[in-house]
This record gives C-alpha cells, structure tokens and sequence, in this order.
C-alpha cells in the first residue's frame, strides 16, 4: 500500500468522524471541547503562516485575536447587528495586522518576535486600562449569538458545525496558500531573502501580503472564541495565550498543515479535560512538551511520520533477509 493511499484514506476517516462526531459523542461537553479545539487550531494555522512557512515568529497574535472578539462586542453592545460587528471585526484585524507587519517587518528573528510581542502587550494595556471602554477586568459580555444560514447557535452542537466549517475552509485555503506560486516566493523569502530580492521579489510585500492573510484567520478564531464564550477580557490579549498559540504550532510541528492541530488538541484536552483530574495539569503540559522538543524536535506530527517511515522500512527488510538466509542455508 503506497504512502499516498495511507494518506488520503487517513483524511476520509478523520473528515467522517469530524462530520459525525456529534452522532457518536451523547456529551455536550465533549462537543464544546472539540469545537474549541477546532477555533484554537484555526488560530495555530493563523500563526503558522508566519512561523512556520516565513520564518516569523510571532509573539503578538493574541492581540490580533483579541482585537476581533473586543470588535465584535463592543459594537454587539451598542446596539449594531452580528453581521455588522464581524465585518468590522474581521477589518479591524485585518487593519491591526498591517499595522503590525508595517513596524515588524523592519527586522526578522529576535527583532521581529520582540516587536510584536511589545505590540501585543500595547494592545494588552489598552483593553486593560482603557476601563470606560472595554471594561477592565469585568471584561465585556455578548448576550447573544448569531444565525448561520438560519440555523441559531445556540446548541453546542450547530456551534461544532459551524466551527467545523471556518476550520475546514482555513485548511483549504492553507493548502492553496502553500502550494501556490506566493506560498513558493514567501518560503523563498524565508530561506534566501538576498537571492529574492536579486531576483527581482519584493521581499517585504510578499512578508506583509502573508501578515495580511494570517491576521484574518487569527480574527476569524477570534470570533469563534467571543462567540463560545459570550465573554471576552483583558486575559485573551495577554502574553501567556500568545506563547499558547505559539507552543500548538512548535510541539505540533511548524510548517505543516497538521502540526497546529494536533498541538492545539494537546492544549485544549490538558486545559479542558486532563485538569478535572490532575491538579497541576501545567506541569504535565509542560513534561509533554520538553518530550516533543527532546524525542521529535521536529514537532509531533513530523516525528510521527518519522518513526512510521522508520518502522515500515525495518518491516518490509527484514522478511527478505530472512528468506535469503533461509534459501542460503
């Protein structure tokens, strides 16, 4: 059986127990796991863009993904409609996200991952301080939810569905981002920014344009999460859910489609489930992911692929050697 054959049934299964998984799941509770899953591994993917495909490593993206549930609250509480408030979120994300490629993009390495995490902290201080706005530590509520093509979600389950979909349609347009021409010339500038340029590539432009596209899905995650919640505070924009998200896409592997989603499994089962019966679940967490780093510091998903290719090489060797030591005899 050829690698592709693996792969591809690999998907069928994985695509038909996601559409199913309410059939087989009777708890709601688990659902609601899954479906905060599905809208922090659409945030991982967000950030893996940069991370992992440009070599950008970001410590801002939970300004960016809190900027679009702050949006969309704030205008829910003055009276807009849900379609006006996440239009004008998604922009507003989009617009902080060019701001932040804009002063970013001076430098790359430590230089970028300190300006966007001097940004994000900026943005940490506005929604904290700026009371009279944002509410402080209280926080902002959303009493309501929107209707999706009629359908109220309300239920966990038309919740799951319609995070399923936003997921699904990220890893769609991941997949036709990486294996486009643009996708190719933004890992060029990854690997070799001088030769880009003396080929003609504007580096820059190619850096921001991806900023652009991982901001909007960061502000799509962000939606799902105010949604969810019905609740957003100061906290979501902090520096302890930046390092979450960038934690999802390193111990799940950077620069796959897959990595930001099983660390993002990893993440939402210790906080959500693991915790109910462990009490210090972050220690375990934090185990779980020096093992990664030590055993497969290629992430988990690559090192998984790793040993299976590994395994499977040892276990089509060694029937041949044993019949040719059985013929030699």
């Amino acid at each position: 059986m050829s690698a592709k054959v693996v792969q591809f049934a690999a998907i069928v299964v994985a695509a038909l127990l996601l559409l199913t998984l309410p059939a087989w799941v009777a708890n709601s509770y688990y659902i609601n796991v899954a479906s905060q899953i599905l809208f922090w591994a659409v945030a991982a993917l967000a950030l893996n863009v940069l991370a992992g495909y440009g070599g950008l490593v970001s410590l801002g993206h939970a300004a960016l993904f809190g900027m679009a549930g702050y949006t969309a609250a704030l205008l829910l509480k003055f009276g807009y409609g849900h379609l006006t408030a996440d239009l004008c979120a998604l922009a507003s994300t989009v617009l902080t996200a060019a701001v932040f490629a804009v002063l970013s993009l001076r430098s790359t390495g430590i230089g970028f991952l300190m300006i966007t995490l001097a940004l994000g902290q900026i943005l940490w201080g506005i929604a904290y301080r700026w009371a009279s706005l944002t509410n402080g530590d209280n926080g902002v509520n959303v009493t309501t939810r929107p209707q999706f093509l009629g359908i109220s979600l309300t239920t966990a389950d038309s919740f799951y569905y319609v995070s399923l979909i936003a997921f699904a349609l990220a890893i769609i347009s991941m997949l036709i981002f990486v294996r486009s021409p643009f996708g190719a010339s933004f890992r060029g500038a990854r690997d070799q920014p001088r030769r880009m340029t003396t080929l003609g590539y504007n580096v820059w432009l190619i850096r921001f344009l991806a900023s652009l596209f991982s901001g909007f899905w960061t502000g799509v995650a962000g939606l799902l999460f105010v949604y969810y919640n019905q609740f957003i505070s100061p906290q979501v924009m902090s520096l302890q859910t930046s390092a979450e998200i960038l934690l999802m896409v390193i111990s799940g592997g950077t620069a796959t489609i897959l990595g930001p989603i099983a660390g993002a499994g990893i993440v939402v089962i210790m906080k959500n489930i693991a915790s109910a019966y462990i009490e210090r679940w972050n220690l375990v967490l934090g185990v779980i992911f020096v093992l990664i780093i030590t055993f497969m510091p290629e992430g988990l998903v690559p090192g998984t692929a790793r040993l299976w290719r590994l395994a499977w090489r040892k276990a089509s060797v060694h029937p041949s050697s044993d019949k040719q030591a059985a013929n030699s005899s």
